[in-house]
């Protein structure tokens, strides 16, 4: 099919590209730091069209232009943020503003005398000497270290950073902590010590708590299967064990609708302790869940899958949990604290997993999983007093929890864009001093390096109202400036700090759209109307 094509080249393109990379920076980085602005969004997606927020990715996801070749260039900033969201699961708004800054910087300081393929070459090589020193500055977390990341990362919330703290302390270090959203106005969390599966009970009659409407069992047998069981009779050989025994037993599986009848009648009217749930997911997740549950209980996992005979099953294939709850709508499990070396060996390889990962749905999965296997499974529920106020927290309460996933990972750095800055006072000196020894090519790209990385902390105190370079002149050596209650100090004492991990990626992905804006001659887009 015929699809006609506009064609922009050199400084035409160019000023296009940096119209739309201004226009959207300039939206994103006003809501940089702790005296940052929000953004009022018309959206179809959100309750009553709005959207109120001081999230950068999304006020940048929600940026689309006319003009093709300034959406490009949006695009581009985009695809920073979303790479740096997707790795660090906060610092979009760092990378947005450092993609930003290297592009306007480079196009004011790149001449016709310069060789860009070097000069990208260079900047290329500076970003790994800024990676290694950050990672030289950069210090373990710990103690109330986790709320201060938690806090600053949710807009200087204290409450937040608590609740999130807290949160991830009780689920240790492989656990993990999702957000959804509170029924009423109060943010709170949830940990559960154990396998959380959502599906709850295939029968009321199952319900033993009846206040809680839920059935609780403690030193619970597990049978584990994929397998449909039709008849009462396939899983006779447990079944007959367990009620001369008076014994418990948990059933994840489907059971035709005959099956629950007769597992619930008896239930109730003979006082058995069974309970019975759907296996969690499907296809393939199922699968893989269904597996993990079943080394988590030290089960045999009967899988349509693998031929196994459901009929050939005996009480050496059930595995044991120390107590279960299930509700109408999921299943806690809960097993002994001992780990096994198959365990061990699995959450290896699912680390493994979550890093070759692309997608931030993905590694989220592939988390879930490590947290059900590891025992540790924290929610955060987010209130608020109406539903624009409450999706403005759960964006900030979004970047937190992922901010102290970042920063239990690699450590942190002094915040407030002090360690960035530092840097580029570095890269300034050692420039000034080995000026005779430089390249006209490597010189640029050192210029455009340090002047780009001192732009984060820079917005951050243009955002409180102030000239960032007259604030830093005023501040003693190795001090950083608290923008939110204006004074000098150690940034960790004051518990103004950054995860390393967002830092890193926000860098490297930044340099990365910037290089490949800089480098672009000829911009191709689809004609939008032919003349």
């Amino acid at each position: 099919m015929y699809s006609p094509k506009e064609l922009v080249f050199d400084q035409e393109g160019r000023e296009l590209l940096i119209n739309g990379i201004t226009t959207i920076a300039k939206a994103v980085k006003s809501t940089l730091g702790p005296r940052g602005n929000t953004v009022l969004i018309e959206s179809r997606n959100h309750t009553h069209g709005i959207t109120v927020t001081k999230d950068g990715v999304t006020v940048a996801k929600s940026i689309d232009l006319v003009n093709p070749v300034e959406n490009l260039a949006v695009k581009m900033m985009k695809e920073a943020a979303d790479r740096t969201a997707s790795s660090a699961g906060d610092g979009t708004t760092t990378a947005i503003v450092l993609t930003e800054a290297i592009v306007r910087i480079g196009m004011e300081l790149l001449t016709d005398k310069h060789n860009v393929t070097e000069v990208i070459r260079y900047m290329n090589l500076i970003t790994d000497e800024v990676i290694a020193d950050l990672k030289r500055m950069s210090r373990k977390v710990k103690g109330n270290t986790l709320r201060d990341v938690a806090a600053i990362s949710a807009n200087n919330d204290k409450e937040l950073g608590r609740i999130i703290a807290d949160a991830y302390q009780k689920v240790g270090r492989d656990g993990i902590v999702t957000i959804e959203n509170s029924q009423t106005a109060e943010t709170y969390s949830e940990v559960t010590n154990g396998i959380k599966v959502a599906r709850g009970y295939t029968s009321k009659l199952f319900v033993n708590d009846f206040k809680k409407d839920e059935c609780i069992m403690d030193d619970v047998y597990v049978l584990v299967t994929d397998q449909e069981i039709s008849n009462i009779l396939s899983i006779e050989n447990v079944l007959k064990p367990i009620i001369n025994d008076n014994k418990k037993l948990l059933i994840i599986g489907p059971c035709t609708a005959n099956v629950v009848n007769t597992l619930a009648a008896n239930v109730a009217q003979n006082n058995l302790k069974l309970c019975n749930i759907m296996p969690p997911q499907f296809g393939y997740k199922q699968q893989e869940l269904m597996a993990d549950i079943a080394l988590a209980v030290g089960a045999k996992y009967f899988s349509e899958q693998t031929g196994d005979d459901l009929s050939l099953i005996r009480m050496e294939h059930l595995g044991k949990a120390d107590r279960i709850i299930v509700d109408r709508e999921k299943t806690v499990i809960v097993r002994s604290e001992q780990t096994s070396d198959e365990i061990k060996e699995r959450v290896d390889q699912l680390w493994v997993q979550h890093n070759l990962a692309k997608r931030k749905s993905e590694k989220d999965a592939v988390k879930e999983r490590i947290a059900s296997l590891t025992g540790g499974v924290g929610v955060i529920y987010v209130g608020g007093n109406s539903d624009i106020e409450q999706k403005e927290r759960y964006d900030r309460v979004d970047d937190a929890v992922c901010a102290v996933r970042s920063a239990l990972e690699e450590g942190i750095l002094p915040g407030g864009g002090l360690a960035l800055f530092n840097i580029a006072d570095k890269i300034s000196e050692h420039t000034i001093n080995m000026i005779d020894d430089l390249g006209h090519n490597e010189y640029i790209a050192r210029m455009i390096m340090s002047k780009a990385i001192e732009t984060p902390l820079l917005q951050i105190i243009t955002n409180a109202g102030k000239d960032g370079f007259e604030v830093m002149n005023n501040a003693e050596a190795g001090q950083g400036y608290d923008v939110k209650n204006e004074v000098y100090g150690d940034m960790f004492k004051m518990g103004i700090i950054d995860p390393l991990k967002v830092t890193n990626n926000a860098l490297k992905n930044a340099v990365s759209v910037a290089t490949t804006i800089l480098s672009t001659n000829a911009i191709i887009t689809i004609a939008r109307e032919i003349k």
